[in-house]
């Protein structure tokens, strides 16, 4: 049997599936199907329905957002418009695969249906859209992966599908959502206090109907979120002072509140009701993200193993759709009817050609705290040693655990043991595990990796200190800036999208005016913490060559930031590289076109390479690019 090489194209050949759908009554699944076309530089996204007891397939191309109506006989779905720059929502009839436009907007964000099995409810957004100049007069000014807002409203579309006609529309602040609930519409948007829009943290909640929105709920920090036509599904907390607290799932029947998930302490993830009332929701611990059932005070475990269940959906009879990912496999499609089982094996024969390595876990103490780290092992002769990379998740509040990391089963591929540990401040915790980081990013975190990288030391005599790079997206990029300035440990790193100073990244970043405030602290022009946990101001420190690599799209963690970190070294006569794409926002390692990610895989693969393996002096773009084959 022929081999699959390992390099920075292999993510082009996998299926990708997302945004798994199934009918009221349980007999049709559809989902989203994604490749990557390296050749025509794009990605091909095609509606697959599932006949859940005939076996029979659909598929509709072009196509994304699958939301089946009420009865099972028709689907609606979007398609992007490249030419008009628009998107179009559209009607199929499942028998004979014949379908219409119903509407056509510039910016559609969700789809769902009335039991009436005839209208739709649209979410979408209208901006100024001037051709020369944007205008605003509330913050923040632009959000990544949406750009500058323009006087953005949340829009919702009443639309009745067999007339094509708009039967209502009405507006809500930036950032409001919707849901039915029986005829009326029940829509979060964000709070105010002092005129300043409370994003993500405090809600007010209205129900619209006939033209009339009555307040439900006022500065609450949940949301609605689903309904079965007589109970409300709220996600969140009744009252944050933190947004870095954990969401729970309550439920509401018109007059009171009632707690469902409280008592089972970890982060609660999506969340859904069948007819009956029970909640089917997700729930991250300890690097697992794990599928339950709660029926009254009985919870179930649907999936509870070691993986991470990545979207599910409930029939009307509590059937679940739901697809599943492994450290050693990519999400595929299960249906769960009291047995779970498998639907889809799109990438099976690709794993039967390729080798993956399974994760090893192993606990640690560091400080006052016992904490989860893993590790993979490359194939390595006896008596021989191997360099080692150290990943840093996201967030803070982000989790490793057991999912497929396309990085880290490539670098393996290529020789180096991949290290990587939940420090104090990620999800998958109690919540007080989580809020131990703020006001404190860099400092006991930053000795909880060190910690982990010690402890896998001992397990594996066979891992060279000598050669230990270090790597991360966002505040794993912060955390690799911050390492190269605050240890010796490390011999080389690239950090990408990652924060060098905390201050600007306040002022200039989409969430710094509540995510900064947070995580380093209130009153950024007078707080120390803004100067003391900027890596920028250890530049002198740093010995390793370093890889900076930043998407010019990127308002989360600004371009910046990077920037002047580069600058700074430069200056000081570091050894620094920066590599800027003109595309793509803070996501850009998973979610930029094909070619976009096979020259990121490539620089990456190259720069430890030549630093931790070769020892080699300065990096050559030029020459290593023209080795990175960006066609199929």
């Amino acid at each position: 049997m022929s081999k699959i090489e390992w390099n920075e194209n292999t993510f082009s050949k996998f299926a990708y599936l997302s945004d798994p759908r199934i009918s009221k009554d349980g007999k049709k699944v559809a989902y989203v199907l994604t490749k990557a076309n390296l050749k025509d530089n794009k990605y091909e996204n095609t509606i697959v329905v599932e006949e859940v007891e005939e076996g029979g397939r659909k598929f509709i191309e072009n196509a994304s957002m699958p939301r089946f109506s009420p009865s099972g006989k028709k689907i609606t779905f979007v398609r992007a418009n490249e030419e008009k720059k628009t998107a179009e929502v559209w009607l199929y009839d499942l028998s004979s695969m014949s379908g219409k436009k119903v509407l056509e907007a510039k910016n559609i964000l969700d789809v769902s249906w009335n039991e009436d099995d005839r209208r739709i409810l649209i979410t979408g957004f209208k901006r100024r859209d001037d051709e020369d100049f944007v205008f605003e007069d509330d913050v923040p000014v632009w959000f990544d992966a949406k750009g500058f807002f323009d006087g953005e409203k949340t829009t919702f579309w009443i639309v009745d599908t067999e007339s094509e006609e708009v039967l209502e529309e009405f507006d809500a602040e930036r950032f409001s959502s919707a849901i039915w609930h029986g005829d009326a519409v029940i829509y979060n948007v964000p709070h105010r206090i002092n005129e300043k829009p409370q994003f993500f943290k405090f809600y007010d909640v209205y129900l619209y109907r006939d033209g009339e929105s009555e307040k439900l709920f006022e500065g609450v920090s949940y949301a609605a979120v689903h309904s079965n036509g007589e109970l409300v599904l709220l996600y969140g907390k009744p009252k944050k002072e933190k947004r870095s607290e954990h969401n729970f799932f309550y439920l509401w029947d018109g007059k009171d509140v009632k707690p469902l998930t409280e008592q089972f302490v970890y982060n609660n993830g999506g969340g859904k009701l069948d007819e009956k009332g029970n909640l089917h929701f997700t729930m991250a611990k300890e690097g697992k993200i794990s599928l339950y059932k709660l029926e009254r005070e009985t919870l179930t475990p649907i999936v509870e193993d070691n993986s991470w269940v990545m979207g599910f959906d409930v029939s009307g009879d509590g059937k679940v759709v739901l697809l599943k990912e492994t450290d050693t496999r990519l999400r595929e499609l299960y249906l769960w009817d009291g047995e779970l089982k498998q639907i889809t094996d799109y990438n099976g024969p690709i794993f039967a050609k390729l080798k993956t390595r399974p994760i090893k876990h192993f606990r640690f103490k560091s400080l006052d705290l016992e904490l989860d780290g893993w590790y993979i092992k490359p194939d390595i002769k006896e008596g021989e040693k191997a360099p080692v990379i150290v990943f840093v998740h996201g967030g803070p509040k982000g989790m490793y655990g057991y999912y497929f990391k396309y990085e880290m089963q490539l670098m393996a591929d290529k020789g180096y043991y991949v290290v990587f540990v939940n420090p104090r401040g990620s999800n998958g915790y109690e919540e007080d595990f989580a809020l131990r980081v703020l006001e404190r990013t860099g400092l006991e975190d930053f000795q909880d990796i060190l910690n982990g990288v010690e402890e896998f030391f001992k397990l594996e005599p066979q891992a060279d200190r000598e050669r230990v790079g270090i790597t991360g997206i966002s505040y794993g990029g912060f955390m690799t800036n911050w390492a190269l300035t605050q240890s010796d440990l490390f011999k080389a790193g690239i950090s990408e999208n990652g924060i060098s100073y905390w201050l600007t990244s306040y002022a200039f970043s989409d969430i710094g005016l509540w995510f900064d405030k947070e995580v380093i602290g209130d009153n950024p022009l007078e707080n120390e913490n803004y100067k003391k946990l900027s890596p920028l101001f250890y530049a002198k420190n740093v010995k390793a060559p370093l890889l900076l690599i930043h998407s010019l799209e990127d308002y989360r963690c600004p371009l910046d930031q990077s920037v002047m970190f580069y600058h700074v070294l430069k200056d000081l006569g570091k050894e620094v590289y920066i590599a800027i794409f003109k595309r793509g926002a803070h996501g850009h390692s998973l979610r930029g076109s094909p070619r976009h990610r096979a020259k990121r895989y490539k620089l990456f693969m190259e720069f430890f390479e030549r630093k931790l393996k070769k020892y080699e002096e300065g990096f050559d773009v030029e020459k290593i690019l023209k080795e990175c084959k960006t066609e199929k």
